[in-house]
């Protein structure tokens, strides 16, 4: 009887000394594997940092050529303008409109180029001063070039992010290009739709109907890419009674709600 229960013992205890010998054999695999996984996880990073930073070298120097040959011929525009101007004014004749809306656009045109490079150069997708504080400006120049706009806001308004304000601005801008670029004066309404986790950009002209097909440009698919990049969805397209419609939903960032709701909360205690 000792016998076997000395076996018995000796059985059980080689039994967990296994068992314990498995569960570390176990866990120090799980460990290198783990190892593994980050390595890999690091190299992939690395790899697309790299792939980035290519990337953003080569938008650089696209955009230093652009801005170099467009920046002088956008120049020579506005040299030419207010040399008209001031003859005009010399002569003591009433300046054309049209030589202020050139002068205007021309300066206005050459700020872009430097602001959009200097954008490239921070490595930033947006820049700062473009938010919709400008948006009456953007409008009231398109309302010199014939366009009659009108403003629409709805829900309750509130400071936006930085990236969501610029992102609407570039949308409006790019709206109103193509309407004055591809319709002409026409009736314009944007609207701003403040909801609680997103910002509703709207924008719809009353052009005549298209009779070609049509197909997004440039302008558009760089819309997409703002959009898209804040994890926003963009839907864009001629309207069947006519004009184009360009409509945008763009995510508010969650801690911006909470933060609203808790001012609210705060202002409403004695």
């Amino acid at each position: 009887m000792r016998t076997d229960q000395v076996w018995r013992r000796l059985f059980v205890t080689g039994w967990l000394v296994s068992a314990g010998v498995t569960g570390l054999a176990v866990r120090q695999w799980q460990g290198r594997l783990r190892e593994a996984e980050a390595r890999a996880e690091e190299a992939e990073r690395t790899r697309e940092e790299a792939a980035r930073r290519r990337a953003m070298e080569e938008r650089l120097r696209i955009a230093r050529d652009l801005h170099d040959s467009l920046t002088h011929s956008i120049s020579v525009i506005t040299l030419q303008a207010a040399v008209a101007i001031h003859l005009a004014e010399k002569r003591g004749e009433e300046v054309p409109a049209a030589l202020e809306a050139i002068r205007e656009a021309s300066t206005e045109a050459t700020r872009e180029l430097r602001r959009t490079l200097s954008v490239l150069r921070d490595n930033e997708d947006f820049a700062k001063d473009d938010g919709l504080e400008r948006l009456p400006v953007l409008i009231e120049r398109a309302e010199g070039s014939g366009v009659a706009v009108k403003l629409v806001v709805t829900g309750q308004e509130r400071p936006l992010p930085e990236a969501v304000s610029n992102t609407a601005y570039r949308l409006v801008q790019e709206a109103l290009t193509n309407v004055r670029r591809h319709a002409g004066p026409v009736a314009t309404t944007i609207t701003l739709d403040y909801r609680p986790a997103s910002l509703v950009v709207r924008v719809e002209d009353e052009g005549p109907r298209l009779r070609r097909p049509w197909a997004p440009g440039h302008g558009l698919t760089g819309m997409r890419e703002r959009v898209e990049a804040l994890g926003g969805e963009l839907h864009t397209g001629p309207r069947p009674e006519g004009g184009f419609t360009v409509h945008a939903e763009l995510p508010l960032p969650v801690s911006a709600d909470l933060d609203d709701l808790a001012d609210r909360a705060g202002q409403a205690q004695p």
